[in-house]
C-alpha cells in the first residue's frame, strides 16, 4: 500500500482507472453469463412443443402426399411421399420410448409405435397402389387413415399436456429472469457505488495536499510567512512540490529576516551618519567663516591713516565709514545664510576702498534684477570671488581693469555671475580649482585668507549639489567668469 502511495502520480491515476474498469468488466461478464444461460433454458422451455408441431406437420405431409398419389398416381406425389415420410420416420425416432410412470412419456411410447404402424400401412397402400390392387390399397388407405386420426390425437392431447406443464415451467423461468435482473440492477449500481467512493477517496487523498499547499501559497502571497508549512505524506509529484515550497518559505523567511537586521543595522549607521555630518557641516560652516586674515583689516587701517594725513577730513569720514561697513559685515554677521542685497552691498562697499588704495584703477558695473535681491545664499561668497578676480586678474592691468557683476534669472536658479578681463585662466587650472586638487599656497588671497576651495566646499554644502558653481575662460590673456547656479528658494 505504501508502494502504491509514493508510486507518481501517473502511476496513482492509470491503477485506480484499470481496477475500476476491470471491476466493472468482470461483473458485467458474469452478469452476461448469467443471462445467456437463463435465456438457453426458456428457448428450451417449448422445444417439446415445437417438435410435436413438426411431427404433426410431417404427419400430414404423409398423409396428403399418400391422398395425392392413390388420385392421381404420378411420380411427383410418389417423390413427395418418399420424402415426407422419410422426414416423418425421423421426427418419430426422436421419441422417447422409455417405460415410465409419467403419462406424456407413456404417450410419446405410443405415438411412435402407432406412427411405425402408420408408415408400414401408408407403405402398403401405396404398393397396393403401384400393384393395381384395388381391394389391398383401399383397405390399407383405411387401416392409414385411421391411424393418422389416432395419431392426431394423441399428438394433440401431448403437446397440450406438454404446454401446461412447459408454460408453468417459463412462468417460474421468467420470475427467476425478473429476479435476476433485479440482482443484477443491484449489483451494478453496488459497483458503480464503490467506484465511485474509490475513485472519490483517491482524488481527495490526491487533492487535499494541493489544496493545503493551494492555501498556504495564498497566505504566503498576501505577505504571511508565518504559515503551518504543509507535511509531506507522499513520494510524490505532489509531495516533491510541497517539499519545494516549504523549503522555499524557509528560505524567504531567513532572508526577511536576515534583511530585517541589515535594513535596521544600516538605519542605525544612516542615523550616525546623518548626526556626523550635521555636526560636521556646521563645524566646517563655522571653521570656514573664522578664516578671515586679520592682515586684510591691518592694511585697510593703515591706508585710511595715511589719506587723513593727506587729505580733508569729509573723504577721509567717508572711507572710514565705509571700511567700517564692511568690517561690521564680516566680523558681526554669524548667519550661515544672508540675502543677496547684503552680498552684493558688500562687493559695492569692496570695490570703493579697492578704488580708495589703489586710486581708482579698477572699473565696476553691475547687471542685477531688483527682484531676486531678497532671495537667501551663504555668506562671504562674492567678495572672496571678486578679490580673486583683483589680485589674480586685473591688479597690474594699470586702470584697465574691469568687473561686471550680473544677477539674474535662469530656469529655476539664481545665477551670479562676477566676470573680469583680466589674465583668465587655464582649462588645467580651472580643473584643479574645482577638484581642490590646485595648490593651497596658489589659491589664498593676500588680504582676508578665504580661499577658492573654502567658497566652493560652503556652496556645495548650502545648495547640496556639485556643479553649484562653474569657471568659464577662453585661455590666459582672455578674462574669466565665474558662475554660481543655486537653487531659487522661497525669499
Amino acid at each position: 500500500m505504501n508502494k502504491f502511495l509514493n508510486s507518481s502520480l501517473q502511476s496513482k491515476i492509470i491503477s485506480v482507472c484499470v481496477f475500476a474498469n476491470i471491476l466493472i468488466f468482470v461483473v458485467n461478464v458474469f452478469l452476461l453469463a448469467g443471462i445467456n444461460s437463463m435465456s438457453k433454458d426458456m428457448d428450451m422451455v417449448y422445444e417439446d412443443n415445437r417438435a410435436l408441431n413438426e411431427l404433426t406437420s410431417a404427419l400430414d405431409d404423409v398423409q396428403d402426399s399418400m391422398t395425392a398419389y392413390l388420385s392421381s398416381k404420378t411420380s411427383d406425389s410418389l417423390e413427395s411421399y418418399y420424402i415426407s415420410a422419410q422426414e416423418l420416420s425421423n421426427l418419430a425416432g426422436d421419441l422417447s420410448g422409455r417405460i415410465t410412470d409419467l403419462s406424456y412419456n407413456r404417450m410419446e411410447r405410443n405415438i411412435k409405435n402407432m406412427t411405425s404402424n402408420y408408415l408400414t400401412e401408408v407403405e402398403g397402400t401405396i404398393d397396393g397402389k403401384r400393384g393395381r390392387n384395388v381391394e389391398k390399397y383401399r383397405a390399407g388407405y383405411e387401416r392409414s387413415t385411421e391411424l393418422y386420426s389416432y395419431i392426431k390425437a394423441y399428438l394433440s392431447r401431448l403437446n397440450l399436456e406438454l404446454f401446461v406443464s412447459n408454460s408453468e415451467n417459463f412462468t417460474s423461468l421468467l420470475r427467476a429472469f425478473k429476479t435476476f435482473e433485479i440482482v443484477a440492477v443491484v449489483v451494478m449500481t453496488f459497483v458503480m457505488i464503490g467506484n465511485v467512493i474509490i475513485v472519490t477517496s483517491f482524488v481527495k487523498t490526491m487533492i487535499l495536499p494541493l489544496k493545503k499547499l493551494s492555501d498556504s501559497a495564498d497566505e504566503v502571497a498576501d505577505g504571511n510567512f508565518d504559515i503551518v508549512l504543509p507535511t509531506v505524506h507522499y513520494n510524490d509529484e505532489v509531495g516533491i512540490v510541497i517539499g519545494a515550497f516549504n523549503k522555499m518559505v524557509v528560505s524567504i523567511r531567513d532572508y526577511i529576516e536576515k534583511l530585517r537586521e541589515s535594513l535596521e543595522k544600516e538605519k542605525d549607521m544612516q542615523e550616525k551618519e546623518l548626526s556626523m555630518e550635521a555636526h560636521l557641516k556646521d563645524a566646517q560652516l563655522k571653521y570656514l567663516k573664522a578664516q578671515i586674515n586679520p592682515h586684510f583689516l591691518f592694511n585697510t587701517l593703515n591706508a585710511g591713516a595715511q589719506l587723513a594725513m593727506m587729505e580733508g577730513a569729509d573723504r577721509t569720514y567717508e572711507y572710514v565709514q565705509t571700511v567700517a561697513d564692511f568690517f561690521r559685515y564680516n566680523v558681526k554677521n554669524r548667519q550661515d545664510t544672508v540675502r543677496v542685497r547684503e552680498e552684493v552691498t558688500l562687493v559695492d562697499n569692496y570695490i570703493q576702498i579697492l578704488n580708495v588704495r589703489f586710486s581708482g584703477d579698477i572699473g565696476y558695473d553691475k547687471q542685477v534684477d531688483e527682484r531676486l535681491l531678497d532671495h537667501h545664499m551663504p555668506s562671504m561668497i562674492l567678495q572672496p570671488i571678486v578679490e580673486n578676480a583683483v589680485n589674480h586678474g586685473i591688479r597690474e592691468m594699470a586702470g584697465k581693469g574691469r568687473i561686471l557683476l550680473k544677477v539674474y534669472r535662469e530656469d529655476d536658479n539664481l545665477c551670479i555671475s562676477i566676470i573680469d578681463n583680466g589674465k583668465g585662466m587655464s582649462r588645467e587650472t580651472i580643473e584643479e580649482i574645482l577638484s581642490g586638487t590646485r595648490n593651497p599656497d596658489k589659491i589664498r588671497y593676500d588680504n582676508n585668507g578665504i580661499g577658492m576651495d573654502n567658497v566652493i566646499s560652503r556652496l556645495r554644502i548650502f545648495a547640496g549639489k556639485r556643479d553649484v558653481i562653474s569657471i568659464y575662460s577662453k585661455g590666459e590673456g582672455y578674462g574669466c567668469e565665474v558662475k554660481l547656479s543655486l537653487p531659487l528658494g522661497e525669499k
